[in-house]
């Protein structure tokens, strides 16, 4: 995938002193790093951590189309960075709320996605199953519209992002492999009738 709109451009100055960084094979790293010139600390450039839930009501997953960059009006579900103080459960109940409106609990982990650099800034995204969705969808400003998708008519040409699509085909196969092991009832035999 290639976004024109990320630009990998590393800092110039250190993010503790100000002084200049300069890039440098240092004795006790495997690769090139950041140094400050001033202080000798290394800025690292490390992934963006993303959060997100998958919201599941009556058998229709909720997607949102996005109103901001990268990929506009392509479809996601709810997620979005994490800040520095929550947690990744927090951030994507928090995200579901931004965006769309409705509090949610975190579920199952659906799992975790990267996506390495270059090609966009690297990201680790954790989504989860949304659990007990509650209020009613409301767009939020980074958000052109949402809908209620039905499982065959998910749009999976229009999907905001290669993780998106690794994420909701894996919540597929979960939710339908959970569908499979659900034991039958079996039928009780009847009580027999005493003295007749």
């Amino acid at each position: 995938m290639s976004d024109a709109h990320f630009s990998l451009r590393p800092p110039r100055f250190c993010p503790n002193c100000g002084g200049h960084l300069t890039e440098r094979l240092l004795e006790t790293e495997d690769r090139p790093r950041l140094v400050c010139d001033q202080c000798q600390r290394i800025a690292y450039l490390n992934p963006r951590i993303v959060a997100g839930v998958i919201i599941e009501r009556g058998g229709r997953l909720l997607l949102l189309r996005r109103a901001i960059e990268p990929r506009y009006g392509t479809w996601t579900f709810p997620a979005g960075y994490m800040e520095i103080d929550e947690t990744a459960e927090e951030a994507a109940v928090r995200e579901a709320e931004e965006e769309i409106g409705l509090k949610v609990k975190t579920g199952p982990l659906v799992g975790v996605y990267s996506r390495p650099a270059p090609e966009s800034p690297g990201i680790l995204v954790v989504v989860f199953q949304g659990q007990r969705p509650t209020g009613r969808v409301k767009v939020g400003h980074e958000v052109l519209e949402a809908r209620w998708f039905s499982l065959d008519d998910i749009p999976w040409s229009e999907l905001s992002f290669p993780t998106t699509h690794w994420a909701l085909d894996a919540w597929l196969r979960a939710r339908r492999d959970t569908r499979r092991r659900r034991p039958q009832r079996a039928a009780r035999p009847r009580p027999r009738r005493r003295g007749g």
